[in-house]
């Protein structure tokens, strides 16, 4: 046999396509991953100001056209609608002027992230110097001191997620990628929710309980958990069904390669380049991220849209999954599985070929 025949054995063509699927993530990972977190810089953040009437569209003016356009400011009323804003999540931080004094307060909320509370802080102390002014930040959402920089709950989302494709991909494959027929669906199905029960209650319990590193309802990130892990792993399920072994490839696709970076985890979403920001809050990593912290700093606040978006993942995953079994009946599955169990080399008429 030529070193040529050898190659071919040992590669078959769907073993090069695949290999070549392989470094084509690759290669999407490191694009995906540099170009969404090598240059944080906030941009168009929603910012409150409370200011005398007199000088609040002046300043509200300057701020909008600082060099790069790192704040969208907006004026409100007071300082009690400021922070309501923020608790609510519809802004990030706020500028408080002193009328009678010198000192103004920055709020900030590093429950959401605290790069982007440290930068709002810099950027206000450079805006009132220029003014002859000093600033002081109170934080009024402030991020767990077990919690550094604000990533227990993106740390806690990616692994739930990850719970999520591995346990689905194991259902798939652990019978050879036989194709789901409406009964094995069923109890893939099945077994993906209770999966995803259990990991649900045990992130919460770790991240909460044991380890002390988020606040807020171990209940409400149990359900949360449950959610996204049932979430992904009936994607990935539901795009192995329809596209064999390559869908796990896919579910790695959307879930780790657009996912995870465009998640506002390490970089909250206002520090995100445009395609990813926009991206981030539709898929499965970012929705989970926003919605734990909300949970844990929010009083819940603002999780509507998120659990949304979650839902629709896991009830698209569940109908297609269920849809495309459909296709396979239960004499197709009986004859796979006894074709798998034939020896190999074994010729038609029962005899084992040379």
């Amino acid at each position: 046999m030529t070193f040529v025949d050898e190659v071919k054995n040992a590669v078959t063509p769907r073993a090069a396509l695949l290999v070549l699927g392989v470094l084509a993530l690759q290669l999407l990972f490191i694009a995906s991953y540099v170009g969404a977190l090598h240059k944080p810089n906030p941009t168009d953040v929603p910012f409150a100001v409370v200011a005398p009437q007199q000088v609040s569209g002046q300043l509200v003016t300057r701020l909008d056209e600082l060099p790069g356009g790192p704040l969208d400011p907006r004026p409100v009323a007071d300082a009690a609608e400021a922070r309501e804003q923020i608790m609510n999540r519809d802004i990030d931080g706020a500028l408080i002027v002193d009328p009678t004094g010198t000192t103004d307060t920055v709020l900030v909320a590093s429950g959401g992230g605290t790069v982007l509370a440290d930068s709002l802080t810099r950027i206000m102390e450079k805006v009132d110097a220029t003014r002859g002014r000093t600033v002081r930040t109170v934080d009024v959402a402030p991020a767990s001191p077990d919690d550094f920089d604000g990533l227990s709950s993106f740390y806690l989302v990616v692994g739930w997620c990850v719970g999520g494709y591995l346990c689905a991909s194991i259902l798939a494959i652990s019978a050879g990628t036989k194709p789901a027929n409406r009964q094995r669906a069923l109890i893939r199905t099945a077994t993906m929710a209770l999966y995803s029960v259990a990991g649900g209650i045990g992130g919460a319990v770790i991240i909460g309980p044991v380890l002390g590193a988020l606040p807020g309802s171990v209940w409400g990130l149990w359900g949360l958990g449950a959610l996204i892990v049932f979430a992904v792993g009936m994607t990935t399920l539901a795009l192995e069904a329809l596209t064999g072994i390559i869908g796990i490839g896919l579910a790695v696709l959307i879930i780790v390669i657009a996912g995870n970076p465009s998640a506002g985890g390490a970089f909250p979403l206002p520090m995100l380049p445009d395609f990813w920001r926009a991206i981030g809050p539709a898929l499965p990593p970012g929705a989970g991220t926003w919605a734990a912290r909300s949970i844990a700093y929010f009083k819940g606040n603002a999780i509507t849209g998120p659990l949304l978006v979650l839902s629709a993942w896991a009830v698209a995953g569940t109908v297609l999954t269920l849809l495309l079994s459909m296709r396979h009946r239960p004499d197709d599955a009986a004859g796979a599985a006894s074709a798998d169990t034939a020896p190999t080399g074994t010729a038609p008429g029962g005899s084992t070929a040379a």
